[in-house]
């Protein structure tokens, strides 16, 4: 399967789709969920990454993040989460993001491992090539959860402003603020949550686009591609999707420091989707994580300008190296 999306008129080649790229599908529990790799050309790769992108988000928005990466001799896998991009929808209506329990999500990736990429990322040569995690926002809330429950998959994993907290009710503790959103959620799920609408009233549509780039060309790559592709549209958050994203980030904070690998956290200094605060109380005591914040840069740092997606992929990168490329026994036999 290797369906592609149409290409938006006059897209920069960056944003295009990397020369071998593949896309594919998989159902589990009635759940369609769409997936893409690419890999480097003619080479073995030194480490896989899969790519968790955040709320809304659909994987042809990372192919210049794909190119980069393959650029490192590094493979690429992004995923598609259930109720957006490419995968399946929950309720009748597309655009509304809806969700069921985040547990599910964690469970799609597993299953994504499983089948697909520990099969792909094993090479007679070299034996069993490790991965890494790049997750962003809500993908890094599943992404952290993930590695808490299964510690083995990843050797590392880097983060552009993980949910562990929604901004706008970052006031309210977290048990708090997941109560009150429960309580929208039991009489009113299937509803837009406060201030939510369809995609024609997105807040991408409706406030000043800054808020998520200040980089002029990837600040609108997001509509680019959902004005040509439909299929790809979701628009404003239920009350239920709400609930499960705070409860998801209550249980995400009470096992973190069960993760034992070296990770790295990117913040955004005019960040105005999730809390940094909580984000800095959550990792201040780790060991093995570093923090750097980003002081031009609004919520997607990997949409951001050249100097700081540069940046956060430069730490990445480092991050990789000091993880994976100078340990070899990170390599284990075939």
């Amino acid at each position: 399967m290797n369906r592609k999306s149409s290409v938006p008129d006059g897209l920069e080649a960056r944003f295009t789709e990397p020369p071998g790229f593949r896309w594919h599908r998989f159902e589990r529990n009635g759940r369609m969920i769409r997936f893409g790799s690419v890999f480097p050309q003619d080479s073995i790769p030194d480490a896989v990454v899969v790519c968790l992108p955040g709320l809304s988000e659909y994987g042809e928005k990372y192919f210049e993040v794909a190119r980069d990466l393959n650029a490192r001799n590094l493979a690429f896998w992004v995923i598609d989460w259930m109720g957006q991009g490419g995968s399946g929808r929950y309720l009748a209506d597309p655009e509304k993001r809806h969700a069921a329990r985040f547990e599910e999500d964690i469970e799609d990736l597993h299953y994504l491992y499983l089948e697909y990429i520990k099969h792909s990322s094993v090479h007679p040569d070299v034996g069993r090539i490790p991965l890494a995690m790049l997750g962003h926002s809500m993908g890094g809330n599943i992404g952290l959860r993930y590695m808490q429950k299964y510690p083995d998959t990843f050797e590392c994993a880097g983060f552009s402003a993980p949910m562990l907290h929604i901004h706008s009710v970052d006031t309210l503790p977290l048990p708090l603020a997941a109560g009150i959103a429960s309580a929208l959620s039991l009489f009113a799920g299937s509803s837009y949550g406060p201030a939510q609408g369809g995609w024609e009233k997105s807040i991408r549509a409706e406030k000043d686009r800054t808020l998520f780039s200040s980089d002029p060309a990837r600040s609108q790559l997001h509509d680019q591609w959902l004005h040509v592709n439909p299929d790809l549209r979701v628009g404003g958050v239920t009350n239920r999707w709400i609930y499960e994203a705070l409860r998801s980030c209550r249980d995400a904070a009470r096992s973190m420091k069960a993760i034992k690998k070296d990770m790295f956290i990117g913040l955004a200094s005019q960040e105005a989707i999730v809390s940094n605060k909580t984000i800095r109380h959550t990792f201040a005591s780790m060991a093995g994580v570093h923090i750097r914040e980003f002081p031009e840069a609004a919520h997607e740092i990997l949409m951001e300008t050249d100097a700081v997606r540069g940046a956060f992929l430069h730490d990445f990168y480092d991050l990789i190296r000091k993880s994976i490329l100078d340990r070899p026994e990170t390599l284990k036999p075939f």
